[in-house]
């Protein structure tokens, strides 16, 4: 529906194309917000549409709602740095999150992977374990996993005994500081 919007009517689709051609925006796609990046192709604009990434129904055909571990690998991800070579645990919550990929593994920056390729820990069948892809310049982010269901130690379904005393924040933090800290060296470098 969110697609159909900026698809069929001129003045949205304006907006948002505005939005993605500048050099100081960056954004995250999480949940539905992934599905809508990857529907209006906002990643990898100048791939061509048969390449494209898209979401389709999950393997299991149920809706698929977990607790689960995730990889972070190296890449341009604004919104990661630091966060590479990390395990994490996260929520996913989704009926149509498999990222299905008609080109090969290096035609896409996939920086957020499920921790195994076998169900449950691949919970849709994703092609490439992915759980979120980025645009190549590293500043559009989008992922079928939660990241903001798990801040606070508390919200994991299982986070060691032995730091969940000590740590107040867990490290997914680290994702929304990142976004902060870009933006505002944007607006101190001369962009509005």
């Amino acid at each position: 529906g969110w697609a159909g919007i900026f698809r069929y009517n001129r003045i949205a689709g304006k907006v948002l194309k505005n939005f993605y051609d500048r050099r100081d925006t960056l954004s995250l796609g999480i949940c539905n917000g992934c599905q809508l990046m990857t529907q209006l192709h906002l990643l990898y604009p100048t791939l061509e549409v048969s390449l494209q990434p898209h979401m389709i129904a999950n393997e299991s055909q149920i809706f698929e709602s977990r607790f689960l571990s995730v990889d972070i690998t190296s890449s341009p991800s604004i919104l990661l740095k630091g966060l590479e070579g990390s395990t994490l645990g996260v929520w996913v919550a989704h009926g149509e999150g498999r990222f299905s990929f008609a080109g090969e593994r290096e035609n896409y920056s996939i920086p957020i992977n499920y921790a195994q390729s076998y169900y449950p820990a691949n919970p849709n069948g994703s092609q490439f374990e992915a759980a979120g892809i980025c645009s190549l310049d590293g500043r559009h982010l989008a992922m079928m996993p939660h990241p903001e269901r798990a801040i606070f130690p508390w919200q994991w379904g299982f986070y060691p005994y032995e730091h969940k005393r000590r740590h107040k924040v867990t490290p997914w933090l680290l994702l929304f500081l990142n976004a902060y800290h870009w933006i505002k060296s944007q607006k101190n470098a001369g962009f509005s």
